[in-house]
């Protein structure tokens, strides 16, 4: 499903997401190798058009492991090894965009937040969400998780 209606069916959840995806800039994308193998590498991320998109440069091994095989996951970037910040997993399909008008659209929103244009040719996937995921070891200590099937659910975390 696009991020749009990701956020409608789990705006708590999405928004926890975005808000930490937004300040870094920046998320970790597993992809899985030719081989089988996973593959983690860091990625920008831009939110426009209802979507939430990935661009990467041209023929990049993360890349041609998604034009193979579309599985992926997202995981915010932490910097505390406390788990105070929480940990947001968002695990999708990505969606090779073609269309000129949507390309345009994202290289807008880059050229809005960096004041620049990614060079052409690169590759854009859009992320079809298919589950989603939050944890948090701060004082509250809790766990959201969604899929479209069983909704939002929370769970509150015992102290050790």
């Amino acid at each position: 499903m696009r991020w749009e209606q990701f956020k409608a069916a789990a705006p708590e959840l999405a928004e926890l997401g975005e808000e930490r995806f937004r300040a870094k800039e920046l998320c970790m994308v597993g992809t899985l190798r030719k081989n089988g193998f996973p593959r983690i590498s860091p990625c920008e991320l831009d939110f426009t058009a209802g979507e939430l998109f990935l661009g990467m440069m041209w023929q990049s091994p993360k890349a041609r492991d998604l034009l193979r095989d579309p599985r992926c996951v997202l995981h915010s970037a932490t910097s505390k090894k406390d788990g105070t910040e929480g940990d947001f997993k968002l695990y999708a399909r990505a969606v090779d965009v073609q269309d000129e008008d949507v390309r345009q659209a994202f290289e807008a929103a880059i050229k809005a937040r960096i004041d620049w244009i990614p060079p052409r040719p690169y590759h854009l996937f859009a992320v079809d969400v298919q589950s989603a995921g939050f944890v948090t070891f701060s004082p509250e200590r809790y766990t959201l998780t969604w899929d479209p099937e069983r909704g939002l659910r929370r769970r509150a975390q015992r102290e050790a």
